[in-house]
């Protein structure tokens, strides 16, 4: 890897215990095998297809929320400010019969969807493609994803969901490296392909803006942000340096 010039420094974290809920900004991350510590830990599934819930086909997700307690469970919060204490309350608030299940109990198969055509969305055909096994990511090289803030260039982070915020890039030229932060060794192994997620409007005055695609796709060749493997597990905080690791990853992550 050829490093930039000065340290690429965390200016946040972040994990999403809810798989397309809003997440939680933390100072601190333990990073395990799998991710974040309680990133991605849970999802909603429609019980009547089987598949998996996201906000590329359901975007009012996005407007629950999502904080892991004490003793590890998630606590839901809905738009309206109420908690959900089971299915029920979730089912009633999307309109349709769901499950929250967690990943480490999960062994249904994780299977989502994606619009075939985000410009003409409403008469688009829909694909459908498989998650990652253990926590409920959309792809097994990515359990941890990195962004910086000169990347996207005065979008709001949250369209895209990382779990890390550097405050400088270029992250792209991290992609076949083995990087440290903290005391966590990651092995960056892709760049992180965008949907029709990151146009859906959001808590906080993020509007749908299907220009943001458009632009990612024009100019960054459909790519933005990176996404890694844990080598070493270890702790992460706010104000860390990335580091070289000093090692090539040799693992394919595609």
């Amino acid at each position: 890897m050829n490093a930039p010039d000065g340290p690429m420094r965390v200016i946040a974290l972040w994990r999403y215990p809810v798989k397309s809920l809003q997440g939680e900004s933390i100072g601190t991350a333990e990073v395990t095998r799998l991710g974040f510590a309680g990133d991605r830990q849970y999802a909603l599934f429609d019980v009547a297809t089987g598949f998996g819930l996201t906000a590329r086909r359901v975007p009012q997700l996005l407007f629950a929320s999502a904080r892991v307690r004490t003793d590890d469970s998630v606590e839901i919060t809905l738009p309206d400010g109420s908690v959900a204490v089971d299915d029920d309350a979730l089912s009633t608030w999307l309109g349709r019969q769901v499950t929250l299940r967690a990943a480490d109990s999960s062994s249904t198969p994780r299977r989502y969807e994606n619009v075939a055509d985000f410009e003409h969305e409403p008469s688009s055909s829909w694909e459908s493609f498989d998650g990652s096994a253990g926590a409920f990511h959309d792809s097994a090289g990515a359990c941890v994803s990195l962004l910086s803030q000169t990347t996207i260039e005065g979008w709001a982070s949250r369209r895209f969901r990382a779990n890390v915020l550097l405050e400088r890039g270029p992250e792209d030229a991290l992609v076949g490296s083995r990087v440290q932060i903290g005391s966590a060794c990651l092995d960056v192994g892709m760049h992180i392909t965008r949907c029709v997620m990151v146009t859906r409007p959001q808590p906080g005055g993020i509007d749908r803006d299907l220009d943001v695609l458009r632009r990612i796709h024009r100019g960054r060749n459909s790519c933005l942000a990176v996404g890694a493997t844990v080598h070493q597990p270890g702790t992460v905080r706010v104000g860390d340096a990335l580091q070289p690791g000093g090692h090539e990853s040799s693992r394919s992550l595609s």
